[in-house]
């Protein structure tokens, strides 16, 4: 259960900062590109409708990639939430004498555990944590699950939504 947490602050740890990065490069972008807006409008140029155009698609397209982004960041404090949580769950468990070395009170404690995940790629994860495998091998297979996910939905006009 201890390498499942690591892997699993690992792994967020990882996303958060993919995240940050691109909700800074994102905001740093619809802020020049508002100050070309602004400059255009007071410029008053014949092409203005054009120009003022082209920029607000990419401006629009920057916000998008900002929720995305931000998206990411939500799942980050869900995770390491779930994680703080079960290390709570288990801190109690090893504490408490009668329960420590009873099967039943560490399978609960794993399907209290797996209950929380919201992503497929999670789940595989835990899968393979409590199979034995190593913590490269459940993070291997983790990404691999996660990218193929992102690949398959990024670039779409789907929806976005807010946790």
């Amino acid at each position: 259960m201890l390498a499942l947490a690591i892997a699993q602050i690992d792994t967020s740890l990882h996303e958060g900062n993919q995240s940050i990065n691109k909700l800074t490069t994102s905001f740093t972008t619809m802020a020049d590109n508002s100050q070309r807006l602004v400059q255009l409008a007071a410029s008053q140029e014949e092409n203005l409708s054009e120009k003022t155009g082209a920029i607000a698609t990419e401006l629009q397209q920057e916000i998008q990639q900002a929720i995305i982004a931000f998206q990411f960041y939500d799942r980050l404090t869900q995770r390491l939430e779930h994680v703080g949580e079960s290390l709570e769950r288990m801190g109690h468990l090893i504490g408490n004498a009668e329960q420590r070395y009873k099967a039943n009170a560490w399978n609960n404690l794993q399907q209290h555990i797996k209950s929380n995940y919201t992503m497929e790629a999670e789940r595989i994860m835990f899968e393979h944590i409590t199979a034995g495998h190593s913590v490269a091998e459940a993070l291997e297979i983790y990404h691999h699950h996660f990218n193929k996910q992102t690949e398959e939905t990024f670039g779409t006009n789907d929806d976005i939504e807010l946790f």
